[in-house]
């Protein structure tokens, strides 16, 4: 069964507030943003298998270890998960990274898809879903749903803030699936936006409205 991992690290705690903060511009919050995805990667990746080796330090030799061949892979959400991959991406540079385009229709709250590329050998790797919303859950359960349909089984899904609406939709469709998050707020409003949250993540990343 899937668990949700809620970290409360101060390093990621103290980035939080200003990413959350109405004041913070365009070029911190990018920043920001990519900083926390890097924090967060080093808890999601800590199960990694690991294999002996040995290698001649200038002194003697070492038996240590490196990942023992672990194939992974980063799916951002278009287009506010692509403000978290290259902060991944500093620790495990040798990720390949699949897009899946989803939007949220204003009318019915549900995902539309409009893009999807994966690596071609998609099957054969440990996938990490990102978003940096996780509100109503919808576009995090068609992504998973997507990726378990082309034969996916190894997911992992990865968010700065949920609201508790959206961590049930996705326990109760994917409860395989664990949950990483920076902060779990208090809920959603009228409109399906995280409360407090951050407004619009992509905005803010981007510099739209």
């Amino acid at each position: 069964m899937g668990k949700v991992h809620s970290f409360d690290h101060p390093l990621i705690q103290h980035k939080l507030t200003y990413i959350r903060d109405e004041k913070t511009g365009t070029k911190e919050f990018r920043e920001l943003v990519e900083e926390v995805a890097m924090l967060m990667a080093y808890e999601i990746t800590r199960d990694l298998p690991l294999a002996e080796t040995t290698v001649k330090t200038p002194v003697a030799e070492a038996k240590t270890k490196v990942i023992s061949g672990k194939k992974l892979g980063l799916v951002p959400i278009l287009r506010a998960g692509l403000g978290m991959v290259d902060g991944i991406l500093r620790l495990i540079p040798a990720a390949k990274v699949g897009h899946i385009g989803l939007y949220r229709d204003p009318e019915t709250l549900q995902p539309v898809e409009y893009y999807c590329k994966l690596p071609t050998d998609v099957q054969e790797r440990d996938l990490i879903v990102i978003d940096p919303m996780l509100a109503t859950g919808g576009s995090a359960v068609a992504a998973i749903s997507f990726l378990k349909d082309r034969g996916v089984r190894n997911i992992k899904l990865m968010c700065l803030i949920a609201a508790p609406e959206g961590i049930a939709a996705v326990e109760k469709e994917h409860p395989d699936v664990d949950i990483f998050v920076a902060a779990i707020d208090e809920k959603l409003n009228d409109h399906g936006y995280i409360v407090p949250g951050l407004g619009d993540a992509g905005d803010r990343l981007f510099g739209t409205k």
